[in-house]
C-alpha cells in the first residue's frame, strides 16, 4: 500500500511538473523609458496635446464670452434676435467639441499621431520580447505595468534583457 502511494505520488508529480509554465514578466515602462526614440516622441506627443488644448480651451473661453455677452443683451434683444444668438452659441459649441473630437477621440489626429510616432518602438520592443521569450524557452511574459502582482520575484524579470536585445544599456537598478 505505501508503495502504491509512492508511486501514485511520483507519477502526479511528474505529470503536474510536465505542465509546469516558465513564466517571465518585464515592466514595459522601465523599457520604454530607456529608449530615446520613445522619451522623444512622447515630449513631442505631449507637446502637441498642449498645443491643441489650448486651442481648445481658447475656443471655449470665446463661447463663454460669447454667452456673457448675450445675457447681458438678452433684455433688450427681440426673441428674433435672442435665438440667432442662441444659434451662433449652440452652432460654435457643436464646431469645438467636434475640433476636440477629431484632435482627441478614438482615432484622431492624436491617436494617428502615437501610432506614427510610437508604433515603430513598440513593435520592436515586442519582437525583443518574442526573441527573448523563445531563446529562454518562456511559455508566457506578462507586463509588470498591466497586471496586478502581489509579489514578484526579481530573478524573473526580463527588461534588461530585452533592452539588451535592443541594444541599449542601463545602469538603473529597477
Amino acid at each position: 500500500m505505501k508503495i502504491k502511494f509512492i508511486i501514485t505520488s511520483a507519477i502526479l508529480f511528474l505529470s503536474l511538473s510536465a505542465f509546469a509554465q516558465r513564466i517571465a514578466y518585464v515592466d514595459s515602462e522601465f523599457i520604454l523609458s530607456n529608449i530615446p526614440e520613445y522619451v522623444t516622441a512622447q515630449k513631442q506627443l505631449d507637446e502637441l496635446a498642449a498645443e491643441w488644448q489650448t486651442e481648445v480651451d481658447k475656443q471655449f473661453a470665446e463661447i463663454e464670452e460669447m454667452y456673457q455677452e448675450y445675457q447681458e443683451d438678452q433684455a433688450s434683444m427681440s426673441a428674433e434676435m435672442r435665438r440667432r444668438r442662441e444659434d451662433m452659441i449652440v452652432s460654435k459649441e457643436r464646431e469645438v467639441k467636434e475640433y476636440q473630437r477629431l484632435k482627441f477621440g478614438f482615432e484622431g489626429d492624436l491617436f494617428k499621431e502615437r501610432n506614427r510616432l510610437i508604433g515603430p518602438v513598440q513593435n520592436r520592443v515586442t519582437k525583443a520580447i518574442e526573441i527573448i521569450a523563445e531563446r529562454q524557452d518562456l511559455d508566457m511574459i506578462l507586463d509588470k505595468g498591466s497586471e496586478t502582482f502581489l509579489f514578484v520575484n526579481p530573478r524573473i524579470d526580463k527588461s534588461k534583457d530585452v533592452l539588451a536585445q535592443l541594444g541599449i544599456t542601463t545602469n538603473n537598478n529597477n
